[in-house]
């Protein structure tokens, strides 16, 4: 791995942070639970994609500008600073799986839309029977000539409320080995069938869902990769999205602004274990970041990465744990305070943080199943 950024890297760095602390640093400021409900998420995000930037490590007849994926991971890292949207599952996770099990038909049909930025796709793959033991999904998808039927319920889809597409797991040979008959579709949300409840969270913000199909019809067509084999499809889209850059570049941010609001308050530099403490954090967000570049720097090489993005997303969420704990208890009762309190400070964010850093350590695969995955793929110890 290099962990040098060539004069071209660096460039498009500059350009990058310059556009976005110009165009969506104002919006910054709002929560996180405010900033989900934004309507000009998706505005800003065709912004983006006019620019080729949502898609720069795709191929050029699929909307991309062919560049490698280190300069799209310095995009994302960027983004994640300044706390901006990056064009969601689109172009993160259903576009690269679609590159790599898609048809030529799918691939033409869904992924100019997507570095468009023109639809906004969520996942349908958790359920309230099976998240970490996703294999045990129970939602059906039954064959009816060119269509399947599909019954059942997902739970946790975020931005569902928003989404014009999801990608879903059903089972389509209930017989079969639980890993081995499940199949992956791409849904339309407006197809008759389906109804999403939003679930508010106790951080105030109502980015999860219940999604549940009812008699849903859905072209076989829209199927990726073959029938009973979707469990494989859909491990690259896990590791796709668990790439994690996110957490190191908005641990930063967050770091940052708690260091310059203690270089205010000099008192809380006092306190004890305080320098240390930031010293500590700042180490970690520099391993996370390098953790999240080697995902990259394997994506650049034509690998897919497995327990390597497992390693990048456990040491990133849990960095972010503890910087939210850190932070929280160096401000003391402040730091409980949240955004409609007259005394809070930093703006709120850090009671929201405290708590909403829960979250990540559980989606995308809980913490304890990549502590799995790096044990037998990454040290090749045995299962049992």
């Amino acid at each position: 791995m290099d962990f040098r950024f060539t004069p071209e890297q660096e460039r498009f760095r500059a350009e990058v942070h310059e556009f976005l602390q110009r165009e969506w640093a104002p919006y910054a400021e709002q929560s996180e639970a405010e900033r989900e409900g934004l309507i000009h998420n998706q505005e800003f995000a065709k912004r983006l994609a006019e620019k080729g930037w949502l898609t720069l490590a795709w191929p050029k007849e699929y909307g991309g500008l062919g560049a490698d994926h280190i300069m799209q991971t310095i995009f994302r890292e960027e983004s994640a600073y300044f706390r901006a949207p990056d064009g969601g599952q689109g172009p993160r996770m259903v576009g690269p799986m679609l590159m790599v099990h898609g048809t030529e038909e799918q691939k033409r049909r869904f992924l100019p839309p997507i570095a468009r930025a023109e639809v906004f796709w969520c996942q349908g793959f958790s359920e309230p029977g099976a998240g970490s033991d996703l294999a045990s999904l129970q939602t059906r998808a039954v064959r009816d000539g060119d269509e399947y039927i599909i019954n059942g319920q997902k739970i946790w889809t975020s931005n569902a409320t928003r989404a014009d597409w999801i990608h879903v797991l059903a089972r389509t040979d209930p017989d079969a080995p639980k890993h081995r008959g499940i199949s992956y579709f791409l849904v339309d949300m407006k197809t008759p069938g389906i109804t999403v409840r939003p679930i508010v969270n106790m951080a105030g913000g109502a980015g999860f869902a219940e999604t549940f199909f009812e008699d849903v019809r859905v072209p076989a067509a829209n199927r990726v990769g073959e029938e009973n084999r979707g469990w494989y499809v859909a491990t690259t889209t896990l590791d796709f999205e668990r790439s994690a850059i996110n957490y190191p570049a908005e641990g930063r941010r967050t770091l940052e602004e708690v260091l310059q609001f203690a270089q205010e308050h000099r008192e809380l530099l006092a306190k004890p274990g305080a320098r240390t403490g930031f010293a500590e954090l700042a180490i970690e967000i520099e391993v996370a970041r390098w953790l999240a570049y080697r995902v990259a720097f394997l994506q650049a090489q034509g690998r897919i990465p497995n327990y390597e993005a497992s390693m990048a997303k456990v040491f990133g969420t849990e960095m972010q744990q503890r910087l939210a704990n850190f932070a929280i208890n160096l401000l003391g009762p402040y730091g409980v305070l949240e955004r409609e309190s007259r005394w809070r400070q930093l703006r709120g964010f850090l009671a929201f943080k405290y708590q909403w850093q829960v979250a990540p350590t559980i989606f995308a695969g809980t913490n304890e199943i990549q502590r799995n995955i790096i044990a037998t793929r990454g040290l090749g110890l045995p299962r049992e």
